[in-house]
């Protein structure tokens, strides 16, 4: 089961109409952008954004239950029925980086260097080097299944052999790859700011199927009547404003740009 952290910004005698919750993917929190973002957000606002941090389809799921005001997540798809189905007001486009395969410097599956992502899985696969999935619902998870599918492989196949599903988030599932000396797929921004890398480097990157969009969501009043309506919107808006959209851009690790934005222009 994934674990919900939270991160309160900004003491705790706010009114409750200057009070948000954020349902979020894990790696947004894990990154720090949000340490960056929300206390911009907040001077300019007043607003206090609370983030709650697990895999994107529980995030999803919380959502739908109306534990929270806004939605932001990695798995477009879930996304769009999401707002399809009336839980959303409007889905935006908000930033995007990318997915990569990292592997200890020994490179078992021969994979160093591709950027054929199917290729590589592929290869994995038929040399029975260790894979580590997160295997939770999240969006890098639900992304990491589309690829398998894509490369003719069902891994599940070899749950438990090669393969091994964490049911726990990114840093987790890394630490416990590692641990075993398997591959592990990761958004690039968690992995940036990974700090217990040891001799694990990037082996797969750069195939154009590895794009990692995030969207922004309001949740829908019809639906959830508690919503905190007009503090969710200016929250959604200004993240996809010239302010916020800059503030994306701006927040790096290790001189690294973990985001790039890339909101529709007003």
């Amino acid at each position: 089961m994934a674990t919900t952290a939270a991160l309160i910004i900004g003491g705790a005698a706010w009114a409750q109409d200057q009070s948000i919750i954020v349902q979020s993917t894990t790696s947004t929190a894990n990154s720090g952008l949000y340490d960056y973002l929300l206390p911009i957000f907040q001077e300019e606002t007043g607003i206090q954004v609370n983030v709650v941090a697990v895999g994107t389809g529980q995030a999803i799921k919380n959502a739908e239950n109306c534990d929270g005001d806004v939605l932001l997540v990695h798995a477009k798809p879930s996304e769009e029925n999401f707002v399809a189905a009336g839980f959303g007001t409007e889905r935006t486009d908000l930033m995007y980086n990318d997915f990569v395969i990292v592997g200890p410097s020994a490179d078992p599956a021969g994979v160093g260097g591709m950027n054929d992502v199917q290729g590589a899985l592929a290869q994995i696969a038929e040399e029975g080097a260790l894979f580590a999935s997160r295997g939770d619902d999240s969006g890098t998870h639900k992304k990491e299944v589309a690829l398998w599918g894509e490369s003719g492989v069902d891994p599940t196949e070899a749950s438990g052999d090669w393969y091994r599903e964490t049911g726990s988030g990114m840093g987790a599932t890394l630490n416990a790859g590692i641990g075993m000396g398997a591959y592990v797929m990761t958004d690039r921004a968690t992995w940036i700011s990974f700090g217990n890398k040891q001799d694990y480097e990037i082996a797969v990157q750069g195939d154009e199927d590895m794009f990692n969009q995030y969207g922004v969501i309001p949740v829908n009043p019809a639906k959830c009547p508690s919503v905190n309506v007009d503090a969710a919107q200016t929250f959604a808006d200004w993240l996809v404003s010239d302010e916020g959209q800059d503030a994306i851009a701006n927040y790096k690790v290790a001189d690294q740009q973990l985001f790039f934005p890339n909101a529709p222009e007003n």
